[in-house]
């Protein structure tokens, strides 16, 4: 798997590329929860749950049907939040929320370990991998995280993840002011 840091960064990248207004920020950290939240099957590790079965990790947690139902769940209870920002317009919440959840599994596809992610669990128990798999498989648990692993996966991040964000960031921020511009004049 990737880290919480890669995941969680993807997934508010992509909160700030589907809403960019500065006020939808709340939505900007929802993002980066759901971009993580795949990795909760971990805890079948603590339940002896086999790693390669449905409900082990990169299983069904990861696939594109959780992403959906992930999604589906997150765009009605944002719907229900009451607050001074108006909640964005509900297919474009939906997008973002799946898209942030999906993001996970599209990190992990591109990690150098594991069994790879099953992105049509249930329907179909394959596990895939990309062929382009630059990002360093991170170690489960924070105790194996401290230390030389960490530190490369980190690394890796910052290449394969993290730069690539923020030059989507300065992309979308670089359109917007030229739009401003075009507009105004």
């Amino acid at each position: 798997m990737a880290s919480i840091f890669g995941h969680c960064v993807l997934g508010a990248t992509v909160g700030k590329l589907l809403l960019p207004d500065r006020r939808h920020w709340p939505y900007w950290v929802l993002a980066a929860a759901c971009a993580f939240l795949p990795d909760a099957d971990v805890v079948g590790f603590k339940f002896h749950v086999a790693y390669g079965s449905l409900w082990g990790h990169r299983g069904i947690s990861h696939s594109l049907l959780a992403a959906g139902v992930v999604a589906s769940i997150g765009t009605g209870l944002g719907r229900l939040r009451p607050g001074p920002t108006p909640a964005p317009p509900p297919m474009r919440l939906w997008l973002l929320l799946f898209l942030a959840t999906a993001s996970h599994g599209v990190l992990d596809a591109m990690t150098t370990g594991g069994l790879g992610v099953a992105f049509y669990s249930p329907f179909q128990p394959e596990r895939y991998f990309f062929d382009f798999r630059p990002v360093a498989v991170s170690p489960i648990g924070v105790k194996n995280f401290l230390g030389e692993w960490g530190a490369r996966v980190l690394r890796s991040e910052v290449n394969w993840v993290l730069v690539p964000c923020l030059v989507m960031l300065l992309a979308q921020k670089l359109l917007r002011r030229f739009a401003t511009a075009s507009v105004a004049s």
